[in-house]
């Protein structure tokens, strides 16, 4: 019967493998050779297979024990993570990292924290979501992210505890054919409210029916940046994008930065936080995440979109 198979068993027949004898086993594991013997015969009588080959000086393993030492080995492994696990959720480290990360926020510095997660703290697994506006709140809000990594939008959440990580700037844009390209100096809003908006549209029901950042009476909703962008590039329309979104763009003459009225030509700023209900602050992992992420975006990546003047 293969319900009365131990752990010790199957630690056995692997250490029987990998010392290549029954009586080195015996030696890396502290037991006399007939211990290690009589492990791997009751192991052998319990499943019904022989694995060794025992008609010459050193066991070898026999087809059948080939294929399940994988099997032994994958047990043994799972056993060792789910109690290397427990240890660490027993000192406060996360099951798991939820982390919900606002669209305009710089991927390249959520990968780079993200890669050193993985080393820092391999047994919790990492799960980013990307949302936008109302829909990157909710689930911090409800508790399905214990992190939310958000920019703020015209609605106060008093249960949310903000950490400030940095600023990106958000810059109004369009191709060099569109219309308002042509302005020569600074372009009026009603100018503006002529022209189709591409924004934004929010998934959620936090803030249905409110509109943010809108200046035209026509506007256009992508579900995403990058399908934003393409019309942006094809002179659909106009709208805001991010600062280090762009970059390429602008450099090449694809889209040019509208000079509007009552907006810097080097973008309207974005805070961005970290946001957290007050009753599930993070742990361990929670709180090195935010650290990290701090780290990278204040010491080079914010630097970096900052400095980069815009062109037209």
């Amino acid at each position: 019967m293969l319900d009365g198979v131990s752990l010790d068993q199957l630690r056995t027949f692997i250490a029987a493998v990998d010392e290549g004898s029954f009586s080195a086993a015996a030696r890396k594991l502290g037991r006399v050779q007939s211990a290690v013997s009589g492990w791997v015969g009751g192991l052998e009588d319990q499943i019904g297979v022989v694995l060794f080959d025992r008609s010459n000086r050193y066991p070898k393993l026999t087809p059948e024990g080939i294929l399940l030492l994988a099997d032994a080995r994958h047990i043994v492994a799972g056993v060792d993570t789910m109690k290397a696990r427990a240890k660490l959720m027993s000192s406060g480290v996360e099951a798991e990292l939820s982390v919900v990360i606002d669209v305009f926020f710089p991927t390249a510095a959520i990968s780079a924290v993200a890669k050193t997660f993985s080393t820092q703290f391999p047994l919790t697994p990492l799960r980013l979501f990307v949302e936008a506006m109302g829909a990157a709140h909710q689930p911090v809000l409800d508790g399905r992210c214990s992190i939310g990594i958000l920019t703020p939008i015209p609605q106060t959440f008093l249960s949310l505890v903000n950490e400030r990580l940095g600023e990106l700037p958000l810059i109004a844009v369009a191709a060099p054919d569109h219309p308002l390209a042509g302005f020569d100096h600074r372009i009026p809003k009603e100018e503006l409210a002529k022209h189709i908006q591409l924004v934004l549209t929010d998934r959620s029901e936090l803030t249905a029916g409110r509109d943010f950042g809108v200046a035209s009476s026509t506007t256009w909703r992508m579900g995403d940046l990058s399908t934003k962008l393409a019309f942006l590039k094809d002179g659909v329309g106009w709208g805001g994008m991010p600062a280090h979104l762009i970059e390429k763009e602008l450099a090449e003459g694809a889209l040019v930065v509208l000079d509007v009225d009552d907006m810097p030509r080097t973008g309207h700023m974005l805070t961005m936080s970290a946001c957290h209900l007050p009753s599930q602050p993070p742990g361990p992992a929670g709180r090195w995440f935010v650290d990290q992420l701090k780290s990278v975006w204040q010491g080079g990546i914010q630097s970096d979109i900052l400095n980069a003047p815009p062109t037209i």
